[in-house]
């Protein structure tokens, strides 16, 4: 088992390792198939990652420290930090939604990088939620930036070093192979969107073929097909498809479709999703299904009366029986 600076992207120690064999490692050791979905809202973070803020710029005011951009990206830092440290052991993973980051500009990506060290220091894989998808040569960048470094006359830049990120397929195969090339060549893996939570994807991916069968139903072979030659020894593709809870009644079809797959399953609590209904995505074994939840644990707070860190606490734990039950 690489170490978790090796695969973080602070040395290449993983390299020899694949993501599926270092993620059924990690479930197993942490019996957990929880991922700590990060989401924050600046104007919606635990008030005390708020207190950390203020009470920082008081203490030793810098310069720039007081531009709205810089204060907001502080801030969520410190949320994500806190949230972080109140559910880590009931997680395997964090899932940062990299949007959120990236709309406090410079200041939201260091913030990013931050929680990526945070999950680090407790052990957490990093799901980087990105759903990147471009031509070629734009997908090479995206994976470099997010997988792998650049290279530059001046030496290679790292990128984040993320174990895990989601990619869009909708523009064929050849999209996503600098993304397939650059998270192996790092022992990293790929979540590629088969069938999303949100209410509107039967829009376009539960659509029929002229040759039968679903868009998804496409996407789910087309990651069987590039994920046959990632499986490790563990049985797990480092190719694995993004199926949400919101959508049980497919979880059987697209499982047949993609034996290997690790499933991210997003959707789980505020979008509706039940755990109950999620076994088909645990066939390979434990870790073939991660069940996500955002909004439901952070906010768990606002509906139980307790602070911040003891209800997102113990709605994880709540969702780490009731999965690791399903899946026993």
């Amino acid at each position: 088992m690489a170490s978790t600076q090796g695969a973080a992207g602070q040395g290449e120690a993983s390299e020899a390792v694949s993501f599926g064999d270092r993620l059924a490692e990690r479930v197993a050791s942490r019996e957990s198939q929880v991922v700590l979905g990060l989401d924050p809202d600046p104007a919606r973070l635990w008030p005390e990652a708020l207190d950390r803020v203020d009470s920082a710029v008081d203490d030793a005011p810098r310069a720039g420290d007081a531009s709205p951009a810089a204060r907001a990206a502080r801030a969520v830092a410190a949320h994500c930090a806190l949230v972080i440290e109140a559910t880590a052991e009931q997680c395997v993973a964090v899932k940062p939604q990299v949007a959120c980051f990236e709309r406090l500009g410079a200041p939201g990506w260091s913030a990013l990088a931050e929680t990526v060290a945070v999950a680090r220091e407790h052990g957490l894989l990093v799901i980087a939620d990105a759903k990147r998808g471009d031509v070629d040569v734009t997908a090479a960048s995206y994976a470099q930036a997010f997988l792998g470094e650049t290279p530059t006359p001046y030496g290679p830049v790292p990128g984040l070093g993320v174990d895990a990120m989601t990619v869009n397929p909708l523009l064929g195969r050849d999209s996503l192979e600098p993304f397939v090339s650059t998270a192996r060549a790092h022992g990293r893996g790929l979540l590629v969107l088969v069938r999303t939570s949100n209410p509107g994807a039967a829009d376009i991916q539960e659509q029929e073929l002229m040759n039968g069968g679903a868009v998804s139903d496409r996407f789910a072979d087309l990651v069987d097909e590039i994920g046959n030659a990632g499986v490790g020894t563990a049985g797990l593709s480092d190719i694995g498809a993004v199926v949400g809870a919101t959508a049980p009644g497919r979880l059987g079809a697209l499982r047949e479709r993609m034996p290997r797959a690790v499933f991210l399953l997003p959707g789980v609590g505020a979008q509706g999703g039940r755990v109950e209904e999620l076994a088909p995505a645990f066939a390979p074994g434990p870790a073939g299904g991660l069940v996500s939840a955002s909004r439901g644990i952070v906010a768990a707070y606002e509906h139980a009366g307790d602070d911040p860190a003891t209800a997102a606490a113990r709605e994880a734990n709540r969702l780490r029986e009731l999965a690791w039950r399903l899946s026993a």
